[in-house]
């Protein structure tokens, strides 16, 4: 009676069709109410439109418990995105609505040492979502920032990154915002750097 019982247990998921084992522990929980809707004001990026736009896109295809989308106005933009001669910096999330605003800088040096402007948005995206460096990691994670060099151009989120993202936003009441704010300071050629403000 056992063994049936056991042999049972292990075809529920293939009758049903889910998945067991390491992918069912990556996936994130879906949104327990309305997803969060966090709206951006690009007026101040310049040149940086079209990697914003295809960064916003990438997020917006990889998570499910936000979505991203331009505001009708600046004064109404949860976060704006502005174009600077310095290093990328970055307001840390996760920003939700009715916080402080958060600000991402898109610092022109980053691109002068090489780094694909794309990248760079929507990975100073992922610090809006609440997610930290990692340049340790391959190309293929998007927080590994400067870490996999120049010749590093992927844009989008991995299934972990996006999945974190999820859980940050899963269940919009614990979506608190901090109440003091960090600024994470990107430098691509080095060590990054904090600071509170």
């Amino acid at each position: 009676m056992i063994k049936r019982l056991v042999a049972v247990a292990a075809l529920i998921p293939a009758m049903l069709g889910t998945t067991t084992g390491i992918a069912a522990a990556q996936s994130a929980p879906r949104a327990t109410t309305a997803v969060v809707t966090l709206t951006y004001d690009a007026s101040q990026a310049g040149q940086w439109a079209s990697a914003i736009a295809q960064g916003v896109q990438n997020w917006n295809s990889a998570v499910h418990n936000v979505h991203l989308q331009p505001a009708s106005s600046s004064r109404t933009a949860n976060f704006v995105y502005k174009a600077t001669s310095g290093w990328p910096q970055t307001t840390l999330g996760p920003i939700v609505p009715g916080g402080s605003k958060g600000q991402v800088q898109l610092g022109q040096e980053a691109v002068t040492e090489g780094y694909d402007m794309t990248r760079i948005a929507a990975h100073e995206t992922g610090h809006i979502f609440g997610l930290l460096d990692d340049y340790s990691g391959p190309c293929s994670e998007l927080m590994s920032g400067h870490g996999p060099g120049t010749s590093c151009t992927n844009a989008k989120p991995s299934a972990a990154e996006a999945a974190q993202v999820d859980r940050n936003y899963a269940n919009r009441a614990a979506a608190v915002a901090p109440q003091r704010r960090q600024i994470v300071i990107d430098i691509w050629s080095g060590p990054a750097l904090t600071r509170t403000d």
